[in-house]
């Protein structure tokens, strides 16, 4: 079976999928993936046959566009739409010349799903965030100022909609693009546990569970209870760090924290706190008894399968949607503000309480309990073989 997949530039939606294509091109199958030049080695060590979607104009690669995406809706369309149309000359080449059984691409990879819509071919849904539907998206609080920006762009998005029929694309509106229903086979790297609403979605969805990566590197425990700190790698806030280094620094525990390249600005670090530019997440987490987060899915997930409990700080909304399911299964606390004091406290408060590990230990089991890479690839095995 040949299979055309399709991604964004994001490492957060790219990572979870290459289990994924690692099993299924060890099934036989043949994987064509679109996606971009950072992310072609990781790729091709999957098995999947990469090809490049740069240099085609596409606008998703500028990183204050992505950094965007994720908070202005209507810009969001705005830009996916006219990336669709930057790649549409060389994705319709390419599908001719492939002639794919399945076209699989990330939700919001819109050109992706364009393409199987263009082209007549099998579609499924890869989603790395939570699947989203009317019932479920109350997890996401846009503003009513988001709410007028979305109105009052319309008229631009109406003129990219027509442009993408004058170029064969059978769109009626908005919806068909952004919205995926009932009737969309969707893999989803969560649980029907965690997933908020999941009873509202129909057997199409198929909840896998998180795609964790093997631990490389162990790492030692040093002390009775391990704090890890991480906000992603987007994340600089200095501010934050450096309350989280003084307001632990009192304490026994051992804190390692992972900071991206703000490194060098921290010095006078007492020796139980431990700080990195980057570590192997899966080791530290394995030995952690309390992970700050910022609540993006692929670490809080991580977190969760370890079922290590979560301090939920999200930057965004998606990260918020996380954030409040996993306080609403008792898996996590929302940290009030950045003070030393609030952070010490639930620190402290989450360490103490018994029902944080609980409440996370019953999300892990969730996880383990789902059926995994095993059922996505038996799925789209029968979606490829219906076509």
């Amino acid at each position: 079976m040949k299979i055309a997949w399709f991604c964004i530039p994001a490492h957060g939606h790219t990572n979870p999928t290459l289990g994924l294509v690692k099993a299924l091109t060890e099934a036989g199958h043949r994987i064509y993936y679109f996606s971009f030049e950072m992310f072609r080695e990781k790729l091709e060590n999957a098995g999947a046959v990469f090809i490049s979607c740069d240099g085609y104009d596409f606008e998703m690669e500028d990183k204050e566009n992505a950094d965007r995406v994720g908070k202005d809706q209507a810009f969001a369309v705005e830009l996916l739409v006219s990336s669709t149309l930057a790649l549409d000359e060389m994705v319709t080449k390419k599908i001719a010349e492939l002639q794919p059984d399945v076209i699989v691409a990330d939700s919001v990879a819109y050109w992706g799903k364009l393409a199987a819509m263009k082209h007549g071919i099998p579609y499924v849904s890869s989603t790395t965030t939570f699947a989203f539907n009317r019932y479920s998206s109350r997890y996401m609080k846009h503003g009513v100022g988001e709410t007028l920006k979305m109105l009052f762009s319309m008229p631009k998005v109406n003129r990219q909609i027509k442009r993408l029929r004058e170029k064969g694309y059978p769109v009626n509106g908005l919806l068909d693009i952004v919205q995926n229903d009932n009737d969309t086979n969707t893999v989803v790297y969560t649980s029907k546990y965690f997933q908020p609403c999941s009873d509202t979605f129909s057997e199409k969805y198929h909840f896998i569970g998180p795609s964790i990566r093997p631990i490389k590197d162990s790492f030692e425990k040093k002390k009775e209870k391990t704090v890890y700190i991480s906000m992603g790698t987007v994340n600089q806030n200095r501010e934050f760090y450096r309350n989280c280094i003084n307001a632990l620094s009192k304490t026994d525990y051992q804190v390692i924290i992972s900071m991206g390249t703000n490194t060098d600005h921290f010095d006078e670090v007492p020796d139980h706190i431990e700080i990195y530019e980057s570590v192997d997440q899966m080791a530290v987490l394995s030995i952690a008894d309390v992970f700050i987060t910022h609540c993006g899915m692929n670490s809080a997930s991580e977190g969760l399968y370890f079922g290590v409990p979560l301090i939920l700080f999200p930057q965004t909304p998606e990260q918020d949607a996380v954030a409040k399911r996993a306080e609403e299964l008792g898996a996590g606390f929302r940290l009030p503000s950045i003070s030393q004091d609030d952070i010490l406290k639930a620190v402290t408060k989450v360490i103490e309480e018994k029902k944080f590990r609980q409440g996370a230990e019953k999300v892990s089991k969730s996880f383990k309990d789902s059926g995994g890479i095993e059922e996505a690839v038996a799925f789209i095995e029968t979606i490829g073989s219906s076509y």
